[in-house]
C-alpha cells in the first residue's frame, strides 16, 4: 500500500481535541430564494409554494433568471443561472421583473430586526440575503441559541412573509456549512452542528458541496484522491500545505470544523483590494463592439477607484467566448506608475486584449480588475507627462456624474450599441431598480 494512503488510513482512526478553540453561539440565517420570496409577498403569494421566477430583464430573452421560488427549482429545474428563454411554457409560472431597490430595502429592514436580538457587534452581513449573528450571553432574554433561531425565524415570516433558514455552529463556518447542507432542507428549517458533530454531519459531504470549495479546488482535490470533507479532514496536514500553500492549510482545519475567524466587531468596515467590473452580455458582441464594452468597464472601476482615492498598478483583463467555440483568456500586467485615470487602464487592456484574442470567436463575457492598490496621494509625479491633468478631469467628471446623476455625463461610445454605462446607471446592482 501506498505510504500516503497507509498514512490517512490512520489518521481515519484519530479524533480532534478541540478544548482550545472558542466556542460561540453563532446563527447563519438565509432568506429562502430572497428576490422570489419578496415578489411572492408583494403579489399576495406563499413564496415556498407559487413557482416564480425573478429575472435581470424582461425585455431581452438572453436575460439571466436572477431568482426561482423554491417549488420552480422542485418542479422544473431552474436555476438562478439560467436564461429567460429557457423558462418552460408553464402558465402557472409567474415571471416578474427584477426590482433591486425593493430587495435592498427589505434587507436593510431585516437587518433592523435582528438588532432586536443582537448588539451591532455581533452581527456581520454576509449578503442582501446572508447574515452572521452571534447570541452568545443572550441566554437569559430570549433563551438557549437553538430557541433564539426559533424566535428570529418566526419574526422574519410575521413582519417581512420571507421564509428563511438558519444553520447553528461553534463558528461562522459551521453555521453557514450546516445551513447549506442540512437547515435548508430540514422541515423547521433549523439545523445545528457543533464540533463534536463534524464527523457525522460533515465528513460524508462531497468536496464541491463544502461552501468556500470551487470547481478548480475540487479538480485538484480529485487528483489527490480526496472526494469528501472527510477524506479532505483525514490527509496530510503537511501534503494540502504543500499543493496549496496557506489555502492547504485553511481547508484542512475547516475539514475539522475549525473556524478562527472573528465573531464580533465592526464588520461594515472592508479593506478594498481590488476594483472591478465586468458583464455578462445578452448578445454576442465582435472585436470592436467588444473593445467600446471595456473601455466603459474600466471607466466604472477607475471611478470607483478614485471615490476611494486608491490608483493601482495591475491591471486585469477577462474575456469569455460564446458557447459556439468556448474557452476565453484571463491574463494580467503591470505597470511602472500606479493609475486610477481610465484611458490609462484601456491601453493596458486594449493591449492584452489584441495579443490574446483569438481574432474571430465571439465575445460573450469581459470583466477589467485594477489590483496591487496604494493611496493617490503616494503616486509619484511623471515628469514627462501630463498625468495631473488627465487625472484632475477624472475626478471632474466624478463630481459632475455625483451632482447630476450617473449619465450626466459619458463618453460618445457609451451612446453606442455596443456601450453598456448609459443602461446600467439606470440600475442598481446591474438590475433595474
Amino acid at each position: 500500500m501506498h505510504i500516503i494512503e497507509t498514512y490517512v488510513l490512520i489518521l481515519g482512526m484519530m479524533t480532534m481535541n478541540y478544548s482550545s478553540f472558542p466556542r460561540n453561539d453563532v446563527l447563519c440565517i438565509d432568506m429562502r430564494s430572497f428576490y422570489a420570496s419578496v415578489e411572492a409577498v408583494k403579489l399576495g403569494l406563499d413564496p415556498m409554494k407559487t413557482m416564480l421566477a425573478v429575472v435581470g430583464d424582461l425585455s431581452r430573452p438572453g436575460s439571466i433568471v436572477l431568482a426561482a421560488s423554491p417549488a420552480l427549482k422542485k418542479k422544473h429545474g431552474i436555476s438562478n443561472v439560467s436564461r429567460y428563454f429557457e423558462l418552460p411554457k408553464d402558465p402557472e409560472i409567474h415571471i416578474v421583473q427584477a426590482n433591486m431597490a425593493d430587495y435592498l430595502y427589505i434587507s436593510v429592514q431585516i437587518t433592523k430586526l435582528l438588532h432586536k436580538f443582537a448588539p451591532k457587534e455581533a452581527i456581520h452581513q454576509y449578503s442582501v440575503d446572508e447574515v452572521w449573528v452571534t447570541v452568545d450571553g443572550l441566554e437569559k432574554l430570549f433563551g438557549n441559541r437553538w430557541e433564539i433561531a426559533v424566535k428570529i425565524k418566526n419574526a422574519i415570516y410575521e413582519e417581512f412573509g420571507i421564509p428563511s433558514a438558519i444553520g447553528i455552529g461553534d463558528n461562522k463556518f459551521l453555521a453557514k456549512v450546516v445551513l447549506d447542507l442540512h437547515a435548508k432542507k430540514a422541515k423547521s428549517g433549523i439545523a445545528e452542528c457543533r464540533y463534536e458533530d463534524v464527523p457525522e454531519k460533515l465528513w460524508p459531504t462531497p468536496v464541491e458541496k463544502v461552501w468556500g470549495i470551487g470547481s478548480r479546488m475540487k479538480r485538484n482535490l480529485y487528483r489527490l484522491g480526496i472526494t469528501t470533507l472527510g477524506e479532505l479532514a483525514n490527509y496530510p496536514l503537511e501534503v494540502l500545505k504543500k499543493h496549496f500553500g496557506v489555502m492547504g492549510e485553511q481547508l484542512y482545519w475547516h475539514a475539522w470544523g475549525v473556524d478562527l475567524s472573528p465573531v464580533l466587531g465592526d464588520f461594515t468596515k472592508t479593506t478594498q483590494k481590488s476594483f472591478g467590473h465586468g458583464i455578462s452580455l445578452l448578445r454576442d458582441y465582435t472585436k470592436e463592439e467588444a473593445l467600446i464594452c471595456i473601455l466603459d468597464l474600466c471607466e466604472e472601476a477607475c471611478r470607483r477607484a478614485r471615490q476611494a482615492k486608491k490608483v493601482g498598478r495591475t491591471i486585469h483583463l477577462g474575456v469569455g467566448y460564446s458557447s459556439e467555440t468556448g474557452g476565453g483568456f484571463s491574463r494580467s500586467t503591470s505597470i511602472y506608475t500606479p493609475t486610477n485615470i481610465t484611458m490609462e487602464m484601456y491601453e493596458v487592456c486594449e493591449q492584452l486584449f489584441h495579443r490574446f484574442y483569438d481574432g474571430y470567436s465571439k465575445i460573450r463575457r469581459i470583466y477589467v480588475t485594477l489590483t496591487n492598490l496604494s493611496d493617490d496621494d503616494e503616486t509619484q509625479l511623471d515628469l514627462f507627462h501630463e498625468r495631473t491633468k488627465r487625472k484632475d478631469i477624472g475626478y471632474v467628471m466624478d463630481k459632475i456624474r455625483e451632482r447630476f446623476g450617473s449619465d450626466a455625463i459619458l463618453r460618445a461610445t457609451s451612446y453606442t450599441d455596443a456601450g453598456i454605462l448609459l443602461e446600467r446607471s439606470k440600475k442598481i446592482g446591474g438590475h433595474w431598480a
